[in-house]
């Protein structure tokens, strides 16, 4: 008979196709069994699916389908992050509008994402463009400018002079940070702009009991909210009435100080600067202005500064010190101003030198010779040089120097935060509105919550400048006052579009909902997110804003929960064959539609899945997809094309060998899906298929034990290759769906191994017996054999000559 091949071009276009008619993948809320709700990030609405999406969500999808078979009623929805940047450069450079540029991916992308054949539950889509979406993102506004967890105010944004427009981060080029557009230099603008109160977070942020989070991304977390005990004291200005506050995390280095600086943003420095320093601080204050702070805090660039005239005044000793601006110190981390301690801070340290100031030691290190340092001692010690305080430790006189400060009312402890308030204002047309109203004679009203959606604006006219047409769109912009009826304007901000993915999982609960974000009674029995999949990038963003969102929104009364995923995992990178990250620039990327239309989505997701530890990623392989092509028609020879076995019956032997496989297989696949070990799982059903493969022309075939084999070889592919799975599963008669059947279990007595006496002999005597597995190669037998106490008596002083093994037998150690 002529063996049937593989195809998979038939098969999954056949299974996806009944699976949708089917409604296989919608979850209900009146399932029985425990809900679990499994979320992977949703995708940006870039156009095309690139390699990376798969390695993102076929894994993922795998993982949510052995969840559905582990006997969970699994929720799996799928949406799209539709606003943001990149559709108003489309409609800039195209001359499309952003939402039918938008649409128009979705639909393409959504035509990828079902070739995957993944379990999304597509009755649950959420677009964030969509106005019946964004209605709610900006009711979520509303709630919190009610609550006070919304406010306006003044803050700077990369500005482009010629284009009269703010820019995105990704639209500020090179090194001399120019505008990408027409090359003009980058300013830094105030603009009056909309925040969220993250910081109110800031301390309950810190605590991640309750979820299950990689340690990695809770140290990420941690370092960005930047928790920091101190004290906050102020110093004293010459000539002036005015005083500094500056915040130390060591008060215990106080007397060390021998100058002061301040951001060039700081509100004082206009008035502090002499006459004869202004040019000078005015051109230093531009180039700070237009560096990105991630540049001003680069530890690689050498720090500099400016002397503004005046002097600072230490309050614990009342000497003079020199104050400066320097562009490493920041108005958005502490207050803005510091006091340079240089013999125990590095940066001061290099500052001092660099203008010649005094490094005085405070803090001596064990063994210090009184001698000056040679680089900044930042660790604990003895104080030196502080007065009365000399001879404390550096702990000692850490409370001892705060107490003072309390006691004389110049400062206090307090802790400090390094997470700034969340500015939410973009200078965008393709986001959320910001439903806010300026009215001359009531000020800042909120858009009444019946009258939402805001919308944008169908006939908007995009300027080749960037700049946000809603400015300059009558219709939009003028409106009435909602308090009292006069003419008013509307805010033409948009909202960030981390606003909208930070409820996105709350909107998947019931996504057809009209009468708020979500329907109450099926938001309660989804939520929190039971697994959450997607990348560490955005372990300091979104991840952070989502938890924030959540505990904003119990505070107000809208959830009764703390935190909005309860497990997360951070799958790797895909990298390119080159073995460097993917990129059109490098011609490296991989097109997953190609592999998908020759040798199937199956075969592309087991891949993906195969190529290594998910969490680490790993580069594509043209080769590798190839092997595990192969495997899957092996796979596909197992089950559907007939056996050549002699007529008869297996011994116990054979069929208890063939059980153990089985089981063990079980077992260890078990382990591996629980811990995302894909690759693992995927090796040992090869070597149970190529077990198989051997055993198909042996008289197992006619047992239950090959059948059991056959059953659970079939359910333990079904999460990474389902249309495969599906098909043979009907091909043996098995109830549809496959995807609806148990997770097979395992016999732990069948899948032990097989164990024999191996009889260890020295020339040829017994000297002892060893209980082993069956099947134990040459090299383990020798090193068990060598390792018994009985047997060294023998051997631990003679040379040996060789050895001789017999397997699952004996082994005899020749030495003279």
């Amino acid at each position: 008979m002529k063996k049937e091949k593989y195809n998979p071009t038939v098969i999954e276009p056949k299974w996806q196709k009944k699976w949708e008619v089917d409604h296989l993948y919608h979850a209900r809320e009146d399932d029985p069994r425990p809900k679990f709700y499994f979320l992977t990030m949703l995708p940006y609405t870039s156009g095309d699916l690139h390699i990376g999406h798969w390695y993102a969500m076929a894994p993922s999808d795998a993982k949510a389908r052995y969840t559905r078979m582990k006997g969970y009623n699994v929720m799996f929805p799928i949406g799209f992050d539709a606003f943001g940047l990149p559709a108003e450069e489309a409609a800039i450079k195209h001359g499309i509008h952003p939402y039918k540029w938008t649409m128009a991916n979705i639909e393409r992308m959504r035509g990828q994402l079902k070739s995957m054949g993944a379990m999304w539950d597509w009755e649950r889509e959420a677009i964030t463009c969509d106005p019946s979406y964004y209605k709610w993102t900006q009711w979520f506004f509303l709630k919190f400018y009610e609550h006070g967890l919304a406010y306006r105010a003044m803050a700077p944004v990369d500005w482009c002079p010629h284009c009269n427009t703010s820019l995105a981060r990704e639209q500020v080029w090179g090194e001399d940070r120019h505008c990408e557009r027409c090359g003009t230099p980058v300013i830094k603008k105030d603009l009056e702009q909309w925040f969220f109160r993250i910081t109110k977070y800031a301390e309950e942020l810190l605590d991640f009991s309750k979820i299950d989070w990689p340690e990695r991304v809770v140290t990420m977390q941690k370092n960005w909210i930047g928790r920091s005990e101190g004290v906050r004291f102020d110093l004293g200005i010459k000539g002036s009435p005015k005083k500094i506050p500056v915040f130390t995390t060591r008060p215990d280095t106080v007397f060390g100080m021998t100058f002061a600086v301040l951001s060039p943003e700081h509100p004082l420095v206009d008035e502090l600067t002499t006459p004869e320093h202004r040019a000078e601080v005015e051109a230093y204050q531009f180039k700070a202005r237009r560096m990105a702070e991630i540049d001003r805090l680069s530890t690689e660039r050498e720090r500099d500064g400016v002397f503004i005239g005046t002097y600072a005044i230490n309050p614990m000793n009342g000497e003079e010190v020199p104050l400066y601006i320097a562009d490493y110190v920041l108005m958005t981390y502490g207050t803005g101003a510091i006091m340079g301690v240089p013999a125990h801070d590095e940066r001061d340290f290099d500052f001092a030198r660099r203008y010649g100031l005094p490094i005085p030691v405070v803090i001596a290190p064990p063994d210090w010779d009184g001698q000056p340092l040679k680089a900044a001692y930042v660790g604990e010690g003895t104080m030196v040089n502080s007065g009365r305080f000399s001879g404390l430790s550096s702990r000692e006189g850490w409370e001892a120097i705060a107490d003072e400060m309390e006691q004389r009312g110049i400062g206090k402890r307090e802790v400090q935060y390094r997470l700034h308030d969340w500015l939410i204002s973009r200078q965008r047309y393709w986001g959320a509105p910001i439903p806010i109203v300026y009215c001359a004679d009531c000020g800042i009203v909120p858009v009444p919550e019946d009258q939402l959606p805001v919308l944008l604006p169908q006939d908007a006219e995009f300027l080749p400048t960037g700049e946000s047409p809603l400015k300059y769109h009558k219709e939009f912009l003028h409106t009435t006052c909602p308090c009292c009826g006069r003419p008013a304007e509307r805010e033409t901000d948009t909202m960030d579009t981390f606003m909208c993915s930070s409820w996105y999982h709350m909107r998947y609960t019931s996504p057809g909902y009209d009468k708020g974000p979500f329907d109450p009674v099926r938001y309660k029995y989804w939520m929190p997110v039971d697994q959450y999949t997607g990348g560490i990038e955005h372990a300091t963003m979104h991840l952070l804003y989502t938890r924030f969102f959540t505990k904003a929104c119990r505070d107000i009364g809208i959830v009764d929960h703390d935190e909005p995923m309860l497990r997360l995992f951070n799958q790797g990178i895909i990298l390119g064959e080159d073995n460097e990250k993917m990129s059109k620039s490098r011609g490296n990327v991989v097109n997953p539609d190609e592999y998908v239309r020759t040798m199937g989505a199956d075969t592309t997701r087991a891949y993906l899945m195969f190529i290594g530890p998910w969490d680490a990623g790993g580069p594509w392989s043209s080769r590798g997809i190839e092997g595990v092509h192969r495997f899957l028609h092996r796979v596909w020879d197992v089950v559907v094309n007939p056996a050549k076995p002699p007529e008869g019956q297996a011994s116990p032997e054979e069929i208890a060998a063939l059980r153990r496989m089985t089981h063990k297989t079980i077992r260890k696949v078990t382990d591996d899906m629980e811990a995302f070990r894909f690759n693992t799982a995927i090796a040992a059903l090869m070597e149970m298929n190529n077990y198989l493969l051997k055993a198909k022309n042996t008289l197992v075939v006619h047992s239950e034990a090959w059948s059991e084999a056959v059953r659970s070889l079939i359910l333990m592919l079904a999460p990474i290759t389902p249309h495969l799975a599906e098909e043979l599963w009907e091909r043996i008669g098995g109830p549809y769906s496959v995807h609806t059947q148990p997770w097979p279990q395992w016999d732990e007595a069948a899948a032990a191994e097989e164990m024999v006496t191996l009889v260890v002999q020295v020339n040829g005597k017994v000297r002892d017996r060893l209980s082993v597995p069956a099947g134990l190669s040459e090299e383990k037998a020798r090193e068990l054999a060598f390792g018994s106490a009985k047997v060294q008596r023998y051997i631990s002083d003679r040379d040996i000559v060789k050895t001789i093994y017999v397997p699952d037998a004996l082994i005899n150690i020749v030495v003279k």
